[in-house]
């Protein structure tokens, strides 16, 4: 069965660094090979091979390439194999085809990758919701000097609330975390959120 190769992929290797050619080029070839049914896509500005969700994808760089696959359950299929610092992806630094895993190796993560997401098990773990941040010792002294910037910070949601507690809490010097504490009472006591300049009217 003829497999289907994507235009842009194709752009997108052609235009890559001439190290990095032939190891964009296995990698597709062996994709194809273990997931005939596979579709080839660019997210991101990257080579993303997708089969009932994102499969795995490649990315060149300057002095690089990446690989990385896309579902949580290949950590385990992996192991410590497929855990390499100094790169994005899960090999690390790959500068030549000999830092991929052999093709055998290769066609079978491809593989496991394909099943885990026709499982339908969701690739990424569902995001845990945040939780309500008490505002700062600072924060809270100030709001008491403030009642009308303490009643519109209490009656904000709990998203606009933490938004000013972490952006006091994130200053790294104590003039900076002054200068917000100032500039939060201010936007407080006239009824502003903190990311108030990009809401719209």
């Amino acid at each position: 069965m003829k497999t289907k190769r994507n235009p842009r992929v194709d752009a997108y290797i052609a235009k890559a660094a001439e190290f990095a050619r032939p190891i964009l080029r296995k990698v597709r070839e062996l994709v194809h090979e273990a997931c005939p049914e596979v579709e080839e896509e660019i997210k991101w500005s990257f080579p993303f091979f997708v089969h009932h969700g994102i499969l795995c994808s490649v990315a060149a760089f300057k002095a690089h390439c990446t690989l990385g696959f896309w579902h949580q359950g290949m950590k385990r299929v992996l192991g410590a194999g497929g855990d390499k610092p100094g790169a994005m992806g899960h090999f690390g630094r790959i500068t030549r085809r000999e830092d991929l895993p052999d093709d055998a190796t290769l066609r079978r993560y491809i593989r496991e990758a394909a099943k885990l997401n026709e499982s339908g098990v969701p690739a990424r773990p569902a995001k845990m919701p945040k939780k309500e941040l008490p505002p700062p010792k600072d924060l809270a002294a100030a709001l008491k000097k403030h009642p009308q910037a303490a009643k519109t910070f209490a009656e904000f949601s709990m998203t606009h609330r933490r938004e000013y507690v972490e952006w006091i809490t994130e200053a790294k010097q104590e003039e900076t975390r002054q200068k917000r504490l100032r500039t939060a009472v201010e936007w407080l006591t006239v009824g502003k959120s903190r990311h108030w300049k990009y809401q719209r009217s």
